[in-house]
């Protein structure tokens, strides 16, 4: 278990259905390899429980492989801008671990946490691309991968005016020398906690890494122990044999639950912290749209200030010079110029209007990615506190377990040992 989201999105029957409430129930199961060498794959069955309208019946099971997971991703965090989008697990490019039994697990708890956050948040849940990835049959699923959609494309004169703004715009969240980035008191808050943030949790991990390390190679010790010291015994005869045999086999049976504990660390602890240090970086993913998204705002806001001024006086410098000595007056001097040059007048007032409709889409673009991301800024810390939490109580729970299943091993050892040392 590595959330109570998790736990609860497993469950064969959810309360909601119970209650005859609105429910989404998804489980990722049975991991199969696929295919040979290079071109073999894991795929999985992604099964969908439900009684919402907009989906094809009850129940629905389908073929999925990671590419498609992938798919799911990249197209909601074009289409969400401001939501933080759940991370996938990275990705492992190295064949010997890339199938080896409890990566092929990991990833899969990974894969199973990332659809139900999807399912369980307000706004992704209602998504058409969530829809077609949980219902479509493969045939179907491989046509939405490869068709090339340009609804996300912009009109070729706007994207001329930011060309260079998407080569630039990461320096702005790396803090890089920038000539214009958005600085208001909130988002260096909010900047300054989210590296933070990534640092300790990484610590954190790396810390919990070790952990599980440290126990996988305290339980092989004491299998390695185990057999010498019941060697010892045989050795020794008498007496001796039985109470280092007993030994012995203390130390193997502790070494079983080492390993079992060390397993359990990976999976409830150290787990649930990379995950969340990959939340992180989808954070920082959202913080590189709102960067981009200000910085369109603010050229584009800097470009209609420029062409109302030019719009304010004629082009033409000695005209230029004659309105700026006779004419304080902008309506005035338009008049003029639209008697003077009627045509370009019109073309300078069409571009205008243009760059003005296009400079307030880009501040509400702009407005709406820094709402959303606060409401998804309050939705994460609320659920982080609850995951981290859980983790740490699995935690400290295995550790004390662990503990005391020590301390009773070698409790009941020791008047057996004292008699020999006695006698």
């Amino acid at each position: 278990m590595i959330s109570a989201e998790r736990s609860q999105s497993q469950s064969p029957r959810s309360p909601g259905a119970a209650a005859g409430a609105p429910f989404l129930s998804i489980c990722v199961t049975d991991p199969v390899k696929m295919g040979t060498g290079v071109q073999s794959y894991i795929s999985y069955r992604v099964i969908t429980k439900t009684n919402l309208p907009e989906f094809e019946g009850a129940e629905k099971i389908v073929i999925r492989r990671y590419s498609d997971f992938e798919w799911l991703h990249d197209r909601l965090a074009e289409k969400y801008k401001g939501i933080f989008i759940p991370p996938l697990p990275e990705k492992n490019a190295v064949e010997k671990f890339r199938f080896s039994k409890e990566f092929i697990e990991l990833r899969r708890q990974a894969l199973d946490l990332f659809i139900n956050r999807l399912a369980s948040h307000p706004e992704l849940k209602q998504s058409e691309d969530l829809r077609t990835f949980l219902q479509a049959d493969e045939e179907k699923m491989d046509r939405a991968r490869s068709y090339e959609t340009g609804i996300f494309k912009k009109p070729g004169d706007f994207i001329q005016m930011f060309k260079d703004v998407q080569s630039k715009v990461s320096d702005v969240v790396l803090g890089k020398e920038k000539p214009v980035e958005e600085s208001t008191p909130e988002y260096e808050k909010l900047k300054h906690y989210i590296f933070e943030l990534e640092n300790h949790l990484a610590e954190a991990q790396k810390q919990a890494f070790r952990l599980v390390k440290r126990h996988r190679e305290l339980g092989q010790s004491l299998v390695d122990f185990g057999k010498a010291i019941k060697l010892l015994g045989a050795c020794e005869g008498d007496s001796l044999e039985k109470v280092f045999s007993e030994v012995g086999s203390k130390s193997e049976m502790l070494s079983i639950k080492l390993q079992r504990e060390a397993d359990n660390l990976l999976f409830n602890f150290e787990e649930p912290l990379k995950d969340y240090v990959r939340a992180v970086q989808s954070i920082k993913a959202t913080m590189l749209d709102r960067a981009n998204a200000f910085r369109q705002h603010f050229d584009l806001d800097q470009e209609r200030k420029y062409k109302e001024l030019n719009l304010s006086f004629y082009p033409e410098k000695f005209i230029l010079y004659y309105y700026l000595e006779n004419f304080s007056s902008y309506s005035y001097c338009s008049e003029k110029m639209k008697f003077m040059n009627p045509e370009k007048f019109t073309e300078s007032e069409t571009e205008f209007s243009e760059l003005k409709a296009a400079s307030e889409e880009a501040t509400k673009r702009y407005e709406h990615i820094v709402s959303v991301m606060n409401e998804e800024l309050a939705r994460f810390q609320e659920q982080k506190t609850a995951d981290i939490g859980l983790a740490f109580h699995e935690f400290a729970k295995g550790q004390a377990k662990l503990a005391k299943d020590i301390a009773d091993a070698w409790r009941s050892v020791l008047p057996k040992l004292e008699a020999c040392s006695s006698s």
